[in-house]
């Protein structure tokens, strides 16, 4: 094989990039009255950026933004600072505006939904072959929800359905199980970032932004438990997680808490026929920014092991925001096998419709 050929083979696949379709951009492509409305009210709920307690600069890097815009928005410079700089082989894009789209009055909410779509598709998917996306849809609205996953269907370069962490009641609701099932029968995992309508169910309104960046991981274990527990991959069994930007580490103290006190409480939980932890190890995935990392840099590939999903874990840089990583430095204290799974592997066995090199 020539070095050409193992660099390709090597190449990260990074599994959260974050784009942004500029007001004006999207609003072009709403049709009336939507695009009226949207540039007189906006939406009812607040984009991620302007939900953290006292963050500076959108949480983004101040040399993500571009001359005439805002960070996510460039193509140009998202190529020069993270494809390119890597030697990014994929790149998946999580547009989180959807979050605040797929809240609204279902009909505007689906035209937002639909408009970032075909932004998405227009002025990114089309002009750079390295990049594929999450599909936003209009998630308080199943059916227009699986309208939207169909009409998308046919294009691979749409690898997953996004939803926020934050719905209207919990996402192991029987609401939301039509929209499950449409993505796991269109083959698409449905990646959970957190945002959405935020109210902090786990730990409380948080007074600083370090509180509320450090226990991401509690939101995720909350929905993850409810996901299992309300009996959706009973009644969905080929569905697929991503937990984005949720941290890691938490899962395996929470599979063990689960196992024990099912064993004790099953009666409560009708749907569940086996283990939780079974359930969550076959159905479950990470992303990898923000990680734990332990005052002993080698003690991270030990607490990795405990959740026994190593073949589960997704390199991710976060860009732009502040505390990218980047795919040279990450990671680099665990076993080399593990680390090569991790920054591109994984990532296969995940999204089929990445072409190997």
């Amino acid at each position: 094989m020539t070095t050409t050929e193992t660099q390709q083979r090597t190449a990260v696949v990074d599994a959260d990039i974050h784009p942004t379709i500029p007001a004006a951009n999207l609003a072009a492509r709403l049709p009336e009255p939507w695009r009226t409305r949207f540039q007189t009210f906006g939406t009812r709920v607040a984009p991620p950026p302007a939900i953290y307690p006292r963050v500076r600069n959108g949480g983004m890097r101040l040399d993500s933004y571009p001359a005439n815009g805002i960070p996510g928005s460039d193509l140009g410079l998202i190529r020069e600072q993270l494809l390119d700089a890597y030697g990014i082989g994929y790149g998946v894009l999580i547009p989180l505006q959807a979050h605040s789209y797929g809240a609204e009055q279902p009909e505007y909410a689906q035209a937002l939904c639909h408009a970032l779509n075909e932004s998405i598709r227009e002025d990114f998917l089309d002009p750079e072959p390295r990049l594929v996306s999450s599909l936003c849809v209009p998630h308080e609205s199943p059916e227009l929800s699986i309208a939207e996953i169909e009409r998308y269907a046919d294009d691979p370069r749409f690898v997953q359905v996004l939803f926020p962490g934050g719905p209207e009641t919990v996402l192991g609701h029987q609401k939301y199980l039509p929209i499950y099932r449409a993505a796991a029968e269109a083959g698409l995992p449905v990646a959970i970032h957190l945002g959405g309508i935020e109210q902090h169910r786990g730990d409380g309104w948080p007074s600083f932004y370090l509180e509320h960046h450090c226990w991401f991981g509690n939101g995720m274990a909350m929905l993850a438990a409810n996901l299992i527990l309300e009996g959706v991959f009973e009644q969905v069994p080929d569905l697929q997680i991503v937990l984005v930007e949720g941290g890691i580490a938490w899962s395996a103290p929470l599979m063990w808490s689960l196992d024990e006190a099912w064993s004790l409480l099953s009666a409560d939980v009708p749907r569940l026929q086996r283990k939780p932890s079974e359930y969550f190890r076959e159905h479950f995935w990470f992303s990898t920014q923000p990680i734990e990392e332990p005052p002993n840099p080698k003690h991270l590939g030990m607490a990795l092991a405990q959740t026994g999903m190593t073949d589960r874990i997704l390199f991710a840089s976060d860009y732009p925001h502040w505390d990218f990583d980047s795919p040279t430095t990450a990671l680099r204290e665990l076993p080399k096998e593990l680390r090569e799974e991790i920054m591109n592997e994984n990532a296969y066995r995940l999204y089929r419709n990445l072409e190997r090199p």
